[in-house]
């Protein structure tokens, strides 16, 4: 999730999508191994050469994963959407490599296909479906209405296919309880001001409609049948490679930009330390951050 930024194109969330670029990138890179065995999961009911939307695809970290797992069972098509062109654009050469350099090994091909569109304003169906197998990660919760956005990711699925939706699990982790500088458990006071921030988020969406209720009931509700769930973890523990600092020195900075004004005025203090190259207490520099968080994929099958 992204902080509100008002200077570049972006969507009808009130974020910046593409100023995330480097960002996205870093948890594609972090995430890799835990959802190539989702793709591989997701994949393995599908028949031959299936066609698979990555719907909000960001900077094509999932498309990876999914292009990896279709040229291993045969082919078929990976159609990429998102409302952001320079994430499209990224995703749509990192989805292409993938495809080029398994295509070295084995004769499978995947095509893929990259589709600009707003899922606010446009119809998955009339974009790309119908499709076997449709994957939507933390990208209805930026819809102005949920429940409406994930019936139209329905009537993109082709009867015997299936909707994947990826919303929820358990706030990421990163940094130690005591970190030596403010009070200790400051991690726990930035998710609880991550949470008020995405209260504001969605009464901040314009025409945002309330959905009540958890994910498979929305899904059972538009049509879909065997409903279930699983959680994948995303396990980076401490000491870190350079890439996790990396991503917890922008993700510390995430938190300062987007979420900041939430905060007690000595956590801001804490936290401008943290992010301070010439601080002894700069998070970069720092052996025991770390990545550990739990994603949700919510899995309902069309009749």
């Amino acid at each position: 999730m992204a902080a509100h930024s008002h200077n570049h194109a972006h969507t009808h969330d009130g974020i910046d999508w593409s100023s995330r670029l480097t960002m996205l990138r870093q948890a594609d890179e972090l995430d890799a191994e835990a959802r190539r065995v989702v793709a591989r999961r997701l994949v393995r009911a599908l028949p031959e050469q299936p066609t698979v939307l990555d719907v909000g695809c960001g900077a094509g970290g999932m498309s990876v994963a999914l292009v990896e797992a279709l040229s291993a069972r045969g082919g078929g098509t990976v159609v990429l959407v998102d409302a952001t062109p320079e994430l499209l654009d990224a995703a749509t050469a990192a989805a292409r490599a993938a495809a080029a350099h398994v295509g070295d090994t084995t004769t499978a091909t995947v095509r893929v296909r990259p589709v600009l569109a707003d899922l606010a304003t446009e119809r998955a169906a009339g974009i790309a479906g119908p499709a076997q197998l449709v994957w939507a990660s933390n990208v209805v919760h930026h819809l102005p209405d949920e429940r409406a956005a994930v019936v139209g990711l329905i009537e993109a699925v082709a009867p015997g296919g299936w909707l994947a939706l990826a919303e929820g699990g358990l706030s990421g982790k990163f940094l130690p309880y005591d970190l030596g500088v403010g009070e200790p458990g400051l991690q726990d006071r930035l998710s609880a001001a991550r949470a008020q921030w995405f209260v504001r988020m969605r009464e901040n969406t314009t025409d945002s409609v309330r959905m009540s209720g958890g994910w498979n009931l929305a899904l059972s509700a538009g049509g879909l049948v065997d409903v279930t769930a699983f959680s994948y973890l995303v396990d980076h523990p401490a000491p870190p490679g350079p890439a996790v600092r990396d991503w917890a020195v922008n993700q510390l900075k995430w938190y300062d930009e987007g979420v900041g004004d939430l905060l007690h005025p000595a956590d801001r203090r804490t936290v401008r330390r943290l992010l301070d190259p010439h601080d002894p207490a700069f998070l970069g520099l720092r052996d025991d951050v770390f990545l550990l968080t739990a994603n949700t994929v919510h899995l309902g099958r069309k009749p």
